[in-house]
């Protein structure tokens, strides 16, 4: 193999074809950016796809965020599709995303990239799976936050077998078992309703409590409640959303769930219906957090043990970014970026997607491209301007918690609260004289718009 290096120019380099890679080519395009994307799947979407190796999507998964606020920016969900749309119509409408606005063309498929370097001159050297070097101006890292499980460590021997929810795809696995669930995050409250219809007997472990919202209230998805009006300070949304769930869910600890120990929205809430109605009718139960294993038995912390076949970890995942991990600051297993997206130590490596929010993730990776694609435009015709951000990425350091003292947690080291980041974005692109981010503002793109529309419901039919 050559050790030559292909020099690419100002052109950037976009890793990952999933919705935030995509999101990252739309904005690129559309700044008259050259660039090259690579997904080491044979096609787009994804976690969504669940043929690609190592996707933790299973065949009950929905959406967590409603069709109406969760579409990409210009580009809304079908009106066919339910309030939560199925793992299938997400694949679906992401594919007819990049259909209609021809981001395939630069896409090279079954492409991984092994690593990348960063040269004394600020250029990147990416090597690809098959030794191939090529040289670019900037890397833009979209591979997603959901590919490394994270699996606790816990004393004891287990007979039974011991699995992360990534290996999780249907029900039917769990028949005939004796299962348990260890997580109630919002695909740990999924995969225990699976169990509860389908298993033996279904258990759910959890180590704190939380706060359930019901996927709709008043009849309107629960996340439309919140966006129906004028936003609201902190101090009168969360005693009303309080009062609220209390109407709407009562005492959750008649069920056996823990009560929270933080306060509304300090948290992610459990956005989730199916499980509340299992507990109701006895088809799962809770137990505590685990002690340890004990041959057959898996033993709790409160003494009490149950007899078990199968125990799930939905215990999330490690943000690892494995190509580009020496070149990120870590802290609690997460990525320290400027505005979640630029690193500060490294000029022109971002990430999109290595956020948590209170927010559907579409429009903020199409806002995150956006912002990341504006910047890179200035460094090749407004250079001035260009410095001026790279200050911000320095030594900028704004309050985007929305008021909220988040749980101390790994997960909550990079939570930023969404009105709060988006009134800052929008307030950072009139400072740097950038456009603003409209939903007509990629119409221009459209390859096909008449052609487009029917494509987001073909993998669906």
């Amino acid at each position: 193999m050559s050790n030559e290096i292909i020099d690419c120019g100002n052109a950037v380099c976009v890793v990952g074809a999933g919705p935030g890679g995509l999101s990252a080519a739309r904005a690129l395009k559309s700044m008259k950016l050259a660039y090259e994307q690579f997904e080491r799947h044979s096609d787009v979407g994804g976690i969504w796809d669940m043929h690609n190796p190592g996707s933790p999507i299973y065949e009950s998964a929905h959406f967590i965020s409603s069709r109406d606020l969760s579409g990409f920016i210009g580009f809304p969900m079908p009106k066919s599709y339910p309030d939560y749309p199925t793992n299938q119509q997400i694949l679906s409408y992401v594919r007819s995303y990049a259909d209609a606005f021809g981001l395939r063309a630069s896409i090279r498929f079954s492409t991984p990239v092994q690593h990348v370097h960063k040269e004394d001159n600020g250029n990147w050297v990416v090597t690809l799976g098959d030794g191939t070097r090529r040289r670019y101006l900037a890397v833009i890292c979209a591979t997603g936050c959901n590919w490394d499980a994270n699996m606790p460590e816990l004393k004891g021997h287990f007979n039974g077998e011991i699995r992360h929810s990534v290996t999780y795809k249907s029900s039917d696995e769990f028949a005939g078992k004796r299962v348990m669930i260890v997580g109630a995050g919002n695909s740990g409250a999924d995969i225990a309703c699976d169990a509860a219809n389908r298993a033996d007997r279904a258990f759910i472990s959890l180590r704190r409590g939380y706060h359930f919202i019901p996927k709709h209230l008043f009849g309107i998805p629960a996340d439309q409640v919140g966006e129906s009006g004028p936003p609201l300070p902190l101090w009168v949304a969360r005693p009303v959303m309080s009062l609220l769930l209390k109407m709407f869910t009562g005492d959750l600890t008649r069920f056996g769930l823990p009560k929270p120990d933080h306060k509304l929205f300090e948290s992610h809430p459990l956005l989730n219906s199916q499980l509340l109605h299992n507990l109701q009718h006895g088809n799962v139960a809770v137990k505590p957090d685990v002690s340890h294993y004990d041959g057959d038995d898996v033993v709790f912390k409160d003494g009490s043990r149950e007899k078990l076949d199968l125990v799930i970890y939905a215990t999330g995942y490690k943000w690892s970014c494995k190509y580009a991990a020496e070149y990120f600051e870590w802290r609690g297993g997460r990525p320290q970026l400027y505005l979640s997206m630029f690193s500060r130590d490294h000029r022109n490596l971002f990430g999109i997607g290595y956020v948590e929010t209170n927010s559907s993730a579409y429009k903020l990776f199409d806002t995150e491209a956006f912002m990341i694609a504006a910047y890179l435009r200035d460094q090749l015709d407004n250079p001035g301007t260009a410095s001026r951000f790279d200050e911000l990425i320095a030594h900028d350091n704004p309050d985007l918690s929305g008021g909220l003292k988040f749980v101390q947690s790994q997960r909550h080291e990079v939570y930023l609260e969404a009105h709060a980041l988006k009134s800052y974005l929008k307030r950072l692109r009139r400072k740097m004289g950038w456009p603003e981010l409209t939903e007509n503002y990629y119409d221009k793109l459209r390859v096909d718009t008449a052609a487009a529309r029917p494509a987001a419901l073909r993998a669906a039919a």
